[in-house]
């Protein structure tokens, strides 16, 4: 059975169970990271040497980077289904994973940690500002892009959805100030009418 270490209120963690839970594989998973350990100890770390979550072991192979796990199990596990077979459609969902990991997360990390992980008296008001500011610019772009689009990658669910899931989750229930993002806010709709996303999405964000 598939092993999978790593919290649940982590967004690249979730992006893995989402992917496990809509392919409909079994796995096992081991909670790692932050208030659980495990993520530094040396069998950890030579899974890992990042240290960081998740990591999977599928039968041996051991794979870490939460984009790229996703876009492994589908696909080996849902090719045609999520994982695009049309090259040109798996680029495009290729590169909305590429834009949650190396835009979207980190500037919506400092107004995400100010709000939800640090206490009133602790938070740096000026950078949770600007960091919403930008991430709410970002999730323009993202509603522009799904005008006229059912899914992020076209008119089929895929990786990329699984991807932007967790992070949107966690945008559209943070306690701060949103534009109205129509196309988004129906985009999240729809996955959340999914059995697996509302297994998963409906957590408290922690």
């Amino acid at each position: 059975m598939l092993k999978l270490w790593g919290r649940l209120n982590s967004i690249n963690v979730m992006k893995v169970v989402l992917a496990l839970d809509e392919i409909g594989l079994p796995y096992e998973r081991t909670d790692a990271g932050l208030q659980f350990g495990v993520n530094n100890t040396p069998e950890y770390r030579a899974m890992n040497p990042n240290g960081l979550v998740p990591t999977i072991d599928d039968d041996g192979f051991v794979l870490w980077e939460s984009n790229a796990i996703v876009r492994y199990l589908c696909a080996v596990h849902a090719a045609g289904r999520f994982w695009p077979e049309d090259p040109r459609v798996r680029a495009d969902a290729d590169r909305w994973m590429d834009w949650q990991g190396t835009t979207l997360n980190p500037i919506m990390v400092p107004s995400f940690a100010g709000l939800v992980r640090t206490p009133p008296e602790k938070r740096d008001a000026a950078a949770i500002e600007a960091s919403r500011t930008k991430t709410d610019a970002a999730v323009g772009l993202l509603d522009a892009r799904l005008e006229g689009r059912e899914y992020i990658a076209g008119g089929a669910f895929s990786m990329a959805d699984i991807a932007l899931a967790p992070i949107m989750h966690r945008w559209l229930n943070m306690p701060c100030e949103r534009t109205p993002r129509p196309q988004v806010e129906r985009w999240y709709a729809s996955i959340m009418a999914r059995p697996a996303c509302a297994k998963n999405l409906t957590r408290p964000i922690t």
